[in-house]
Formats: C-alpha cells, sequence, structure tokens
C-alpha cells in the first residue's frame, strides 16, 4: 500500500555527463528553472532524496548537495519528518521580465487540412452549446434525480472488485460480449426487433456511431436525406464524413418521402428518428415507415434509424421500429443509453444488418480502440439482473407526470401566447409561436431569466416556417416546471407588448 505521495516525477531534468560541470551544479541548475518557471509550484512536495537518485541513476550525495544550494537560496524548505517542498515565499507576485523589442511576426499559416474536412468546416451546424445541468427547460437530459444511484454503485464496486485483466486490460473492438447480448434480448423482447449479438457494435455513444457508419457507406458528395428540422449531431456527423445532406420537411406523420424522391431520388443514406421527431416530437406513420422503406430499397440506399429515446412512450403502446418491419435489410438501427440511463457513460450501439456485419467487424477492430470495458460490464449487468427494465417502466410514470405537469401549467398560463403541443413520447415537445414573436428574441430574454427554450430554428438545415420552442420536461419535477412556466409567460407577454 503507499503510504504517502512520492513527488513530482523530474525525468526530464537534462543532465549531460560529458559537461566539464559537475552533475551537483547541473541538477541544482535544472531544479532552480524549473522552480522559476512555474514547473514546480510553492509548496509542492520534491521526491525524496534517494527517489530522485534513483530516476536520474545519479548518486544520493549529488541529490542532497543541489537539495542544500537551493535550500541556502531559499527557493526549497526541508520540513523534519515531511520531506523537501518548493518554499512558499514562491507565492508571492514576481517580477514580469522586461518586454523584448520583437520584429513584426509573419502572418501565420494555416494548416493544410483534408479536403474532406475543409468541405465539411464550411457544412457544419454550430450552435451554442445549451446547459447540460437541469433546469426548466433544458432538453436532452434524463430525469437524473431518480436515477437507481444505490444498485449502480454496487454492481461498480463488484466488478472493479473482479480480476485486474478484466478490469483494466483492452477491451474487444466490437464491444464487451456480455453487454452484445444483454441488448439484443433488450432489443427483442423490448423493442420487436429480431437481432443477433453478432450485430451489436458498441460505440463511445451514437455520435461515434453516426461517424462509423457515415466512413463505411458515403463517399465525398454522396445524396442523404436529412429530416428538416433535425438532429444536430448527427447532421455534424455525416457531414464530416462528406455527406451532401439533402434538407427532407416533416409534417405530421414524419418525413416527406414524397418531397424526398423529388429533391434526390438517387440518395444514398436517409437519416429518420421514426419514434420520436427530433424535435418536433412527431411519431412517423406505418405508412411513411413503408414508403421510406420501399424508397430505400429502390434506390439501394440506406437508413439510419436513430432511437435516442424511444424507450419512454407513455401516451399509447409505441409502434414498432423501423428495423422491425425492414424486410429488404437496409436500416441501421442506433440506440443509446444517454438518455435511458445518464449521458456521462458515453455508451451507444449500432444494430447493423447481416450484409454488412463483416464489414463493420473490420473495421472496428482496425480502428477503433472500443470503449472501457468497466463501463461496459455494469451496464451489462444492471440489464441482466432487471434494473433496466424496472428503471424504464418507472422513468414512464414519471416523465408522463412531468409531461402532463406542462401541459396543464401550459393551458392555465400561456394561453395565446405559445400553443404547446402534447406528445407521446420522450423528454420534450415542442410549443409553437404567435405571429410576430421571434423565437431567437424569446430564447435570448428566457435565457436572461434563468430558463431555456430551443427555437426550432436551431434545428433546421434551411428555414423552415415553423416558429417554436423546444421544451425539455425530463430533468425536473412538476413543480420546477409551473414555475419555469410562470417564468415563460412573463417573458413571452413583455415581447408582445
Amino acid at each position: 500500500m503507499v503510504k504517502r505521495i512520492g513527488g513530482a516525477l523530474l525525468l526530464s531534468l537534462d543532465l549531460d555527463r560529458e559537461s566539464t560541470r559537475s552533475i551537483s551544479t547541473q541538477l541544482c541548475t535544472a531544479l532552480r528553472e524549473v522552480i522559476l518557471s512555474g514547473g514546480l509550484s510553492a509548496g509542492e512536495r520534491l521526491p525524496a532524496s534517494r527517489t530522485l537518485a534513483k530516476d536520474l541513476g545519479v548518486s544520493r550525495t549529488t541529490v542532497n548537495d543541489a537539495f542544500e544550494r537551493l535550500v541556502a537560496e531559499g527557493l526549497i524548505e526541508s520540513r523534519v519528518g515531511a520531506g523537501t517542498f518548493v518554499s512558499q515565499a514562491l507565492k508571492a507576485e514576481r517580477p514580469m521580465p522586461s518586454p523584448r523589442v520583437q520584429e513584426t511576426p509573419a502572418p501565420a499559416r494555416k494548416p493544410r487540412l483534408a479536403t474532406a474536412v475543409t468541405r465539411a468546416m464550411g457544412d457544419f451546424v454550430e450552435r451554442q452549446r445549451l446547459p447540460y445541468s437541469p433546469g426548466a427547460f433544458v432538453t436532452a437530459l434524463p430525469a437524473l434525480d431518480t436515477f437507481p444511484m444505490a444498485q449502480w454503485s454496487r454492481l461498480v464496486s463488484k466488478h472493479w472488485r473482479a480480476q485486474r485483466d478484466d478490469v483494466m486490460g483492452y477491451g474487444e473492438p466490437y464491444g464487451y460480449r456480455p453487454l452484445r447480448q444483454a441488448i439484443a434480448g433488450h432489443l427483442r423482447t423490448s423493442r420487436g426487433v429480431v437481432c443477433e449479438a453478432d450485430q451489436i457494435f458498441i460505440t463511445g455513444g451514437a455520435q461515434q456511431a453516426f461517424n462509423l457508419i457515415g466512413s463505411v457507406l458515403l463517399n465525398p458528395g454522396d445524396k442523404a436525406w436529412f429530416e428538416n428540422p433535425g438532429a444536430i449531431g448527427a447532421c455534424n456527423g455525416l457531414v464530416a464524413c462528406g455527406a451532401d445532406l439533402v434538407p427532407v420537411p416533416i409534417d405530421g406523420e414524419g418525413i416527406r418521402v414524397d418531397v424526398g424522391l423529388e429533391l434526390a431520388p438517387q440518395f444514398r443514406l436517409a437519416f429518420v428518428t421514426p419514434s420520436h421527431h427530433q424535435p418536433l416530437g412527431v411519431i412517423m406513420s406505418l405508412e411513411r415507415r413503408f414508403a421510406l422503406l420501399q424508397a430505400a430499397e429502390r434506390a439501394k440506399a440506406w437508413i439510419i434509424e436513430d432511437d435516442y429515446d424511444g424507450e419512454f412512450c407513455f401516451g399509447r403502446r409505441p409502434l414498432p421500429t423501423l428495423k422491425s418491419v425492414d424486410s429488404t435489410g437496409r436500416v441501421i438501427y442506433v440506440g443509446t443509453f444517454s438518455k435511458s440511463l445518464f449521458p456521462s457513460l458515453r455508451l451507444g450501439y449500432l444494430l447493423s444488418p447481416p450484409a454488412l456485419v463483416s464489414t463493420f467487424e473490420r473495421l472496428t477492430r482496425a480502428f477503433l480502440p472500443g470503449v472501457p470495458t468497466s463501463l461496459q460490464a455494469v451496464t451489462a449487468e444492471f440489464i441482466e439482473e432487471g434494473h433496466f427494465a424496472t428503471h424504464i417502466r418507472r422513468m414512464r410514470r414519471i416523465y408522463a407526470e412531468r409531461h402532463q405537469a406542462l401541459c396543464d401549467a401550459a393551458g392555465e398560463r400561456l394561453t395565446g401566447l405559445l400553443d404547446v403541443a402534447p406528445t407521446e413520447s420522450g423528454l420534450h415537445t415542442v410549443g409553437f409561436l404567435p405571429p410576430g414573436i421571434s423565437e431567437i428574441d424569446v430564447a435570448a430574454t428566457a435565457e436572461g431569466r434563468g430558463i431555456t427554450v430551443s427555437p426550432i430554428r436551431r434545428f433546421s438545415l434551411k428555414p423552415t416556417g415553423i416558429s417554436g420552442l423546444v421544451l425539455g420536461f425530463g430533468s425536473i419535477r412538476p413543480a420546477e416546471i409551473r414555475a419555469g412556466v410562470g417564468v415563460l409567460g412573463q417573458v413571452l407577454e413583455d415581447l408582445m407588448r
């Protein structure tokens, strides 16, 4: 057991054994430079003389001699029974060096980037990062206050007591086998998807899955249908892979397949969120799902189904996933634990059609390092012991209550100001603004009063004609929802004046 810290690592000290200067003098000079340059801060512990001598391959007498000189200079101090430390006197403000007269530097030369990256940099949808702490009405954040931390902590502790090779070694590039099996079983029973564990590939969140799929399937300039408005992260991931995104509008049944065929009949890829559209909350109708599958089959295209929060359907029995009705093998299903468990897991997965399994195996084995095994192992056991199913059932009830609280409060306070649309799934819904009120102004004013609302325009590749706000309700309790609605109502009234 380590009883105390061993002091800073000083392996970069340059000692020239061919120099005419003694090693002790060189060591003293090198330590002085490190201390005065701020490499070692005031009060920081130096290694013991025996330790430093061993690290540098010199005698202990040499180290003691250097330490004694620095003590005499007041740069370090020795404490009986504790060790040697950088002097506290160095906390005082030091005089700045005199500025040197320098020639005007030449303009910095821009780095040469790959053609695909240069193009993508101009197409990325750049938006200010939204808050990721609970509050009204932050989106994409689950109810962290209700997560079963006791069960999770027990499994974490259990796993870290396992064999060190399993805990600390390199993981499988495709993913931890028990987790792949657990996900396949969950998809069969909960989402109606017939699949095998070999089709599951574990990724560092859904974003990595999108990047991997785009890298496998897209050449620069390939046409890709994309919901408009749509998910920003997936948009940027596909753009980075060279996709030429084709914004396809959304109506009450989901993506307009007829418009997509008019804009790009020979598309290579389509990205959709059929279980709960991001951000409008629309559930894609069964007829529209079949139309999309037929269009993809005719064009020999692939479909990414992003089921980011489809677990939380509380309004009715959920429609089958697009993957579950895909008889052509064109759908690549992507899931994530960021909403069903918690975001910092950075744990997602893709379900590959049989025709692409060997391709994903070769690429992940060659290029991806794999997700930390410890996170996967704990998640697998969380599912296998039944905690995941229990958690999902409980969260459906909680999100239904929070959604109802939002709708009730909006009905009482926001009538004529914001038309909040009920949803049947997920962690957010939308509210539509009356003519004459700018969603950008509402968002900016609301932010100044401590609440977060996202303009629908934020998710749009091109103007949609829809003016509204995305309202997250998953991360806050009903009382906070009602208070947030009160603030939002005041914001809207002030702007209408």
